[in-house]
């Protein structure tokens, strides 16, 4: 069976490519930066916004900007531009130049530094301005929506039509995803928004390509004196030779820069374990320091041996009641020596330990709704009854210091290596409601502000610590909270439901390349989802194939389910590194359909290795399918099934013309390879 219906960019003709790396970053390419907003002179700068009746900018003359140059490693130089107006508004502009990568990158402060309130500040854009290019298409996504139909993907011709994104509640993956990728016609941008709440871009026609403007959606403020507000982060990168580059170039980027360190180098592939729902009580909160002892030792007993152990929402008291959250202590009647002997015992097992917080909502009832309720902003609905939800205002500088003290003590007491932040809470209103007519986006800024420097300070404090993002899933993965950051749990949506799985990790393999998935089973015998719920198999592993994975093979299981996690546990390890270490190539077009197959390869060039994966979805008519991998048509390919002990080898050529396997319904078949070169 041929593939059908594939978009362009999964041609045949794409998969040919020369010796050398077909993804590297060429001369073409830096190149690019020219048209990449670098910076020029003060009055150039990209940023937009109006100062009571006047509309500025970049920095005007009269604001007798100054510049200073560093540069910050190897890679990047960075340029500061800073002035004043004489009334003591200060804007500070930061650029940076990546010198490895077609990468520039935007951002800035604005300062009340004069002895009274500013004018209004208004309609603050970071970026205005042209970027030039025949026939431009924008490719951008829904992100996460808390739905089926999120990590979906658009393409918008821009000739003709304004296309204008921003999320819908104040996280900022949640209706629209701070990432898109800009096509010209001979070449691309991919961008990416780093504002951790409510941003908002537009693309629109212009004469010779596009305007883009970019900022925080609200806002009509004045500045109180010494007040600081702040941009979005705007990254630009510019790449030739088609949208697969695009995505490689930009993966490559990711991992060198972006995604957070473990030791110095990169996070590698994590296997995670945990036990919850116990005794029938929701999420965690039936843990206990017995059972967690007993489920630590008992895994480790029988040959499963976590990188994490993961305690997630309700270790506090709540009564069992997850969601009742503000009294950050451990639960004394399930926790009476605290934390601590549960991280002590991961760390002389050589596990990490990953502990849950929603610190950003505070329900009715708890100890910081009690002790500190001026540290609360509330919200009601329109008759005027008050939510049991308050959000804590990080942007109060006493809030947000008090949280970062408590934390930190929690953290180094207990063992934390990992800090895990959730945030099941749409702010948006929350600062709506709670802001004065002149001050509209003063809270929202002011907390970003107070959310970065918290996260900022718990990293500076405990050397090796690293987070884990989530906000009812995936809602709060913009690229700002991604350097500090990875998502561990991308979504709350669909964990059993394999295509709609395969979607989104389609989504997330192009853009933030390191999160986690379940080995769950939600189908039927029927080949559907409805009231579903298979044992752990080989296929669930199949279709949770991630740099992270949580084995949903619980301690008190059989041992036939222990089996099939220690088959696979070392497969799905030799493809984790390869996904952390390789370009992706998506070999099918994902339509969250059980009657389509799902294919997607990665091969890591530089050390000629890699893998093909293909699954049959559950209710797949065909009994064979033909995918055309990325090949080195010169080379051997010397392939192996390391779950049934097969192998091959084909020439180059001969794999490019399509590689046709034929597996039953509800099964999955990795060929992993090594490129050898023809004697």
């Amino acid at each position: 069976m041929r593939n059908r219906g594939l978009p362009r960019l999964l041609d045949r003709t794409e998969a040919t490519v020369p010796m050398e790396d077909p993804n590297r970053v060429s001369r073409a390419d830096m190149a690019l930066i020219p048209r990449l907003l670098p910076y020029s002179t003060p009055d150039e700068i990209p940023i937009r916004f109006t100062y009571g009746d006047r509309v500025v900018t970049g920095i005007p003359a009269d604001f007798k900007p100054h510049v200073t140059r560093r540069l910050l490693d190897c890679n990047l130089v960075q340029i500061v531009v800073e002035g004043t107006d004489p009334n003591g508004l200060t804007v500070r502009a930061e650029y940076i130049e990546y010198r490895d990568f077609p990468v520039t990158e935007w951002v800035a402060y604005i300062t009340n530094k004069g002895s009274s309130n500013t004018p209004i500040l208004s309609d603050i854009k970071i970026i205005d301005c042209e970027l030039i290019g025949a026939d431009p298409v924008l490719m951008h996504g829904n992100g996460d929506t808390t739905k089926p139909d999120g990590y979906e993907f658009f393409y918008d011709a821009i000739s003709d039509r304004t296309v204008t994104l921003a999320p819908v509640d104040g996280t900022p993956c949640n209706g629209a995803f701070p990432y898109m990728r800009l096509m010209f016609k001979d070449y691309g941008i991919n961008i990416a928004v780093g504002w951790p709440a409510q941003w908002e871009a537009t693309v629109s026609p212009a004469e010779n390509g596009v305007r883009l403007t970019v900022g925080q959606q609200r806002t009509h403020m004045y500045l109180k004196p010494g007040e600081t507000i702040r941009t979005p982060r705007v990254n630009f990168m510019g790449y030739t030779g088609g949208e697969s580059r695009g995505r490689n170039l930009w993966r490559r980027w990711y991992f060198k820069h972006i995604l957070p360190k473990e030791d110095g180098n990169p996070i590698p592939s994590k296997l995670v374990l945990h036990t919850w729902m116990i005794n029938g009580k929701p999420e965690f909160t039936g843990c206990t320091e017995e059972n967690q002892r007993e489920a630590i030792e008992t895994y480790l007993s029988k040959g499963l041996k976590p990188d994490i152990w993961w305690i997630d929402a309700g270790w506090y008291p709540c009564d069992f009641f997850w969601p009742k959250t503000g009294t950050w202590r451990p639960n004394p009647d399930h926790f009476p020596n605290g934390l601590a002997p549960i991280g002590k015992l991961c760390e002389e097992n050589g596990i990490q330990f990953l502990l849950w917080f929603e610190p950003e909502r505070v329900e009715s009832g708890t100890e910081l709704d009690r002790d500190h309720p001026e540290w609360l902003l509330y919200t009601y609905d329109e008759n005027g009854n008050e939510a049991s939800s308050r959000l804590l205002n990080l942007g109060n500088e006493d809030c947000c210091d008090w949280l970062i003290e408590y934390v930190d003590k929690m953290i180094k007491e207990c063992g934390i290596k990992i800090y895990r932040q959730d945030f099941n809470f749409c702010p948006l209103q929350c600062w709506i409601q709670n802001e004065e007519d002149d001050r509209i986006g003063a809270l929202e800024n002011f907390h970003v502000q107070g959310y970065l420097r918290y996260w900022d300070e718990l990293i500076l404090r405990n050397p090796g610590l690293w987070i884990d993002s989530c906000a009812s899933g995936g809602r709060r993965n913009d690229l700002e909270t991604m350097r500090r950051a990875v998502p561990l749990h991308y979504t709350d949506v669909g964990y059993g439901v394999h295509p709609i799985k395969q979607k989104q990790h389609r989504a997330m393999f192009e853009w933030i390349p390191y999160f986690r998935a379940h080995t769950m089973n939600w189908d039927n015998d029927e080949g559907t989802y409805e009231n579903g719920g298979k044992p752990v198999d080989e296929f669930a592993y199949h279709c949770a194939m991630a740099p992270a994975i949580t084995s949903m093979v619980e301690f008190y299981d059989n041992d036939q389910l222990f089996d099939v996690a220690k088959q696979m546990h070392p497969i799905w390890r030799e493809a984790a590194e390869l996904m952390l270490s390789g370009d992706y190539y998506p070999l099918t077009e994902c339509r969250k359909s059980p009657e389509d197959y799902y294919a997607m390869q990665f091969d890591d060039f530089e050390r000629r290795k890699g893998f093909i994966q293909i699954v049959r979805n559950t209710q797949v008519k065909e009994d064979s399918f033909t995918v055309y991998p990325f090949v080195d048509e010169s080379a051997i390919y010397r392939l192996e099934n390391r779950e049934t002990g097969e192998t091959m080898e084909l020439p180059g050529v001969e794999l490019k013309a399509g590689f046709t396997v034929s597996i039953p319904k509800r099964s999955g078949v990795i060929w992993f390879y090594r490129r050898i070169d023809r004697s």
